[in-house]
């Protein structure tokens, strides 16, 4: 390549729709590395050229500009992808479904995949000890630290920034990450052989959107603590929903329910590429969870703290394999699931997933580039929404597109 910048990434990060995955540092051998800009989002920021062999790479697998395909299987929905198995559960160690931010199916599977030998790690997001409420990549090889890493994480990660170097010494391990993250993965693997030979089981959730630094922030000064005094911050987990927890060193703390903080402050900071994504459900995954929220329709749970209960969704033959070996040695407890109730516990998925249609138009009528979004049925979702739903979510898309405000 001539020029200085990747044209996929100058197009990416111009039209704001970098997911932040990393995918693109962790290629590049050095060209590329991640910064955080504001109001708190990792970015990618090119300093040398790329070779060509990089540029197609980037090309192939940025989910900024283009998302994976859903595959074809046994059972598809147009808002929760395919599927072979619908289940709710939860671990059956209380410990691990105690620390999940559900049920601790996620987690579990994890612990299985060490105990069993099919992976000798763990690759995931946990805490930044230096900076609670954001996030740091970690390797996981035993039970506890999995456990240890455990919980919802509602901050910017880049979980593939690295993704060379784990590839090159050549230990299976397990991947967790956001659905854009395993959509990057699974495209990298048409031109890396690498990928499927060293990551046996790629384990995703249902994503609400990446929130900025500066919404914890301000979660945390809600609290009535300063951001710069916490030395411990939880969005989520131990119980269920679980708390949002914030501690200082000299042992003060303070806790706001999941509903206040990210119904009243994270999902007001979602970026961009989160509003029109059409994968929110890991459908490329192999083994995509939820939580199984009871009853209602707003999303959030109105109920007092009480054991988790995760949805389960087997994507692939070897994610099916794998859950029902879990299940089979007591590592999950599951109970099958009809599609339909999927809506009732994910309503605000099924609606984001109805209007990206309206939201991409708006993009194309404002000469806006967008990520390459075929075979993931978003026409055939748009068609449940109202005229004045899609309406207003057009018209809206174009103003912040046309204020910048996006």
């Amino acid at each position: 390549m001539s020029g200085v910048q990747s044209p996929t990434l100058k197009r990416v990060l111009r039209s704001e729709l970098c997911s932040g995955c990393g995918l693109c540092v962790g290629i590049s051998d050095g060209a590329v590395e991640m910064e955080t800009i504001a109001p708190g989002y990792s970015r990618p920021r090119q300093n040398a050229p790329v070779t060509p062999q990089v540029e197609t790479a980037i090309a192939t697998a940025c989910p900024g500009a283009k998302v994976m395909p859903w595959t074809e299987g046994p059972n598809r929905h147009e808002y929760w992808g395919p599927w072979r198995q619908c289940l709710t559960g939860h671990a059956t160690d209380d410990d691990v479904r105690f620390s999940g931010s559900s049920g601790g199916a996620i987690s579990a599977l994890a612990i299985h995949a060490l105990s069993t030998g099919l992976a000798e790690r763990v690759l995931h997001v946990s805490a930044d000890p230096d900076y609670p409420t954001r996030n740091r990549i970690i390797w996981s090889k035993t039970p506890d630290e999995v456990i240890a890493g455990a919980g919802s994480r509602y901050a910017s990660s880049s979980p593939l920034a690295s993704i060379n170097e784990a590839l090159e010494e050549g230990k299976p391990f397990v991947f967790i990450g956001k659905p854009c993250d395993v959509s990057a993965l699974r495209q990298l693997a048409t031109v890396d052989d690498r990928v499927d030979a060293l990551i046996p089981l790629k384990l995703s959730f249902f994503c609400g959107g990446m929130p900025s630094h500066d919404g914890a922030d301000r979660v945390v000064r809600a609290m009535g603590m300063d951001p710069a005094e916490i030395t411990s911050f939880r969005y989520r987990g131990n119980g269920w929903p679980g708390l949002t927890r914030a501690e200082t060193q000299d042992g003060q703390f303070a806790e706001m329910r999941y509903e206040d903080s990210w119904g009243g402050h994270l999902s007001k900071e979602i970026q961009f590429r989160c509003k029109i994504c059409p994968d929110a459900v890991g459908g490329v995954a192999d083994i995509a969870c939820a939580d199984a929220w009871y009853g209602g329709e707003s999303g959030y749970p109105k109920f007092e703290e009480q054991d988790g209960r995760s949805l389960i969704m087997t994507r692939t033959e070897i994610g099916e394999n794998f859950l029902n070996d879990a299940v089979t040695g007591g590592i999950l407890a599951t109970e099958k699931l009809a599609i339909e109730e999927v809506q009732l516990m994910q309503p605000a998925q099924a609606r984001r997933k109805r209007l990206v249609a309206s939201r991409l138009a708006a993009c194309s009528l404002m000469l806006q580039p967008r990520p390459a979004m075929n075979g993931l049925d978003v026409e055939k979702a748009s068609r449940a929404a109202s005229i004045k739903e899609k309406l207003k979510n057009l018209l809206g898309t174009m103003r912040r597109i046309g204020t910048n405000q996006r």
